[in-house]
């Protein structure tokens, strides 16, 4: 049995922007994304002997069936190699909220694809790596390269940026599940008034100005969501009144999180926040998507 273990690390949303829609109903997007130091952890074993793919999570309310976005990689990635499957194990350990705006399942997805090229040798170029992922969701092929990039069609069009600056970041998920597929649904019928500056964030990034990126966060979902979900905005007051630089909703919602470059801030709005949401975490921004622990 050979086995590989790696962290799947989470994203957020610097800027998120609708530009558009397909004629096949996708929305066209325009947004700056960061890894961050929040991940699960993916371990992935070949050879059991099973000839079956087998997958276990810490959360009990992740499926673990042929639903579950972890086994999809696989029979996805057997597919297209053409590997036998002489059995495959593929363990979770969650630590990103589900259904947070946080991309975990696609950052787990990401993780077995990567995880099974290594363990397999099949010796899979990025680009080709990227093209599996996009067949099980937008996020995928970001999660799997991470750091801070420029995404735009889909989600799938994506441009390395130079590192940003690192702060320390509080994120908070309230107890809701947002669906995003109901918010693009909303915002279709939503008046979109604010827009972010693509170009205004890309350059604070460049010229490493951790206050001007906060001043540049911008998420036209927030709006939409927050109008069914209040708390988000009360989350977003909390962590200014604290000292955070910026603050805003990542993704489609619900999770909240807080710029800071006072430890002792974020502490303060770590803690007040933790007593009203256990999922609240303190961490900061990753300079990549997937790092193999062994």
């Amino acid at each position: 049995m050979k086995r590989k273990r790696i962290r799947a690390h989470a994203k957020i949303n610097l800027t998120l922007d609708v530009v558009g829609r397909r004629d096949d109903g996708y929305h066209l997007v325009e947004m700056v994304m960061q890894s961050i130091g929040l991940h699960d952890l993916v371990t992935a074993a070949i050879d059991t002997g099973t000839r079956e793919i087998v997958v276990h999570t810490s959360d009990e309310n992740l499926a673990d069936d042929e639903t579950n976005l972890c086994y999809r990689a696989a029979a996805l990635f057997l597919e297209e190699t053409g590997v036998e499957n002489r059995g495959i194990e593929i363990d979770v350990v969650k630590r990103i909220p589900m259904a947070a705006g946080l991309a975990g399942g696609s950052a787990d997805a990401a993780a077995v694809l990567v995880l099974l090229d290594r363990l397999y040798e099949t010796g899979l170029t990025e680009q080709q790596l990227c093209a599996m992922g996009l067949r099980l969701g937008a996020d995928v092929p970001f999660c799997m390269l991470g750091g801070t990039m420029l995404a735009e069609g889909i989600g799938e069009k994506l441009t390395r940026m130079p590192d940003a600056p690192n702060p320390i970041v509080v994120l908070c998920k309230p107890p809701v599940a947002v669906s995003t597929p109901e918010i693009y649904r909303a915002i279709d019928q939503f008046e979109i008034e604010d827009h972010p500056s693509t170009e205004a964030m890309i350059e604070a990034i460049e010229h490493c100005d951790l206050q001007e990126l906060a001043k540049e966060l911008e998420n036209v979902m927030q709006p939409v969501t927050a109008e069914m979900y209040p708390e988000i905005l009360d989350i977003c007051e909390s962590m200014l009144d604290c000292g955070a630089i910026g603050a805003q909703m990542s993704g489609s919602g619900p999770t909240t999180f807080g710029i800071f470059v006072d430890p002792d801030e974020a502490q303060e709005a770590y803690d007040l926040l933790k007593k009203r949401y256990p999922a609240t975490f303190m961490t900061d921004f990753s300079k990549t998507g997937l790092d193999e622990i062994e």
